[in-house]
């Protein structure tokens, strides 16, 4: 398999993903809003395995904004917020347990001001930023540090691998 198909097969595999957990989770009312644990945020430890997560997040995320019904400003910024976490990841490869830190960080930041002004939330900011945090360290640190040492003694090295 040649390294575009491969890339582009890993991304489509993690968007697919992504989207599933998220519209599996917001059957329980914790895909959005200001109290959300989406368990797809798990993923967001892929790019630690391979560059073709950052494209399958955003494009995830996205979808599932799209799917759960959304507000257009979050399906955008909800999305670069995914984005952003997933570059800063992909940054951070080398550094194992920061690898979670990046998504953790632009989605409680910015999904707050979100919350308020795509959705007229009337929390204060903290209050959502904690809210927010809260999910996302749930989700990127406990839950996406257990997938990665899980895939990182298992699989990890056979399902990411380089064409």
């Amino acid at each position: 398999m040649n390294k575009k198909t491969l890339f582009v097969t890993q991304a489509g595999a993690i968007a697919a993903l992504y989207t599933v957990l998220t519209v599996f989770i917001a059957a329980f009312g914790l895909a959005n809003g200001a109290v959300q644990v989406r368990i797809s945020e798990a993923l967001t430890i892929l790019p630690f395995f391979t560059p073709a997560a950052i494209p399958g997040l955003t494009i995830g995320c996205l979808l599932s904004n799209i799917i759960t019904g959304c507000a257009p400003l979050d399906i955008i910024f909800g999305s670069l917020a995914t984005l952003l976490g997933a570059l800063g990841s992909y940054g951070l490869r080398n550094f194992k347990w920061l690898v979670p830190l990046p998504p953790i960080l632009a989605n409680t930041i910015i999904v707050p001001f979100v919350l308020r002004i795509a959705y007229g939330v009337q929390d204060g900011i903290f209050y959502l930023m904690a809210t927010v945090g809260i999910g996302e360290v749930i989700s990127c640190l406990v839950l996406g540090m257990m997938l990665l040492l899980a895939l990182e003694k298992t699989v990890g090295n056979r399902l990411f691998q380089k064409a």
